[in-house]
């Protein structure tokens, strides 16, 4: 918990999935969501899945108009960033307070997903394909 220069209460939070990483900031405002300095809604193309994954933390404990959401993310693409988004507003609600973290962690907000994408190995094509086989 920190205080910025208009001594308004400033929770932090950081999430990770794939290759994106998402600074979260929560203050005391309307509900509005502020993505690299684009409008949320804009940033993520309108797109409802992307959208109500950034928001389910707040609707899981019934704020969502409570607070405004400021992100900073890069890395990966619009589905990575998301969930690190998702993951990173999760966490500034638990500094907020301790007794929100049983209910986020039974919906699974503060679980880091851990599927990325695998290497490749020498020898194959891709991570798993093998080069063509010819018997003769």
């Amino acid at each position: 918990m920190n205080s910025s220069s208009k001594n308004a209460v400033v929770y932090w939070g950081t999430g990770r999935r794939k290759t994106s990483v998402a600074r979260v900031r929560l203050i005391p405002g309307t509900g509005k969501i502020t993505i690299n300095g684009r409008p949320g809604d804009h940033y993520l193309n309108f797109n409802p899945a992307y959208l109500s994954a950034v928001k389910a933390p707040l609707h899981t404990l019934g704020l969502g108009e409570a607070y405004d959401v400021l992100v900073n993310v890069y890395g990966g693409g619009l589905t990575g960033q998301s969930d690190a988004i998702k993951q990173g507003a999760a966490r500034a609600l638990c500094e907020l307070s301790v007794d929100n973290r049983k209910p986020l962690k039974t919906e699974g907000h503060l679980s880091r997903d851990p599927r990325a994408k695998e290497r490749r190995k020498y020898g194959l094509k891709k991570a798993r394909k093998a080069p063509q086989f010819s018997k003769r």
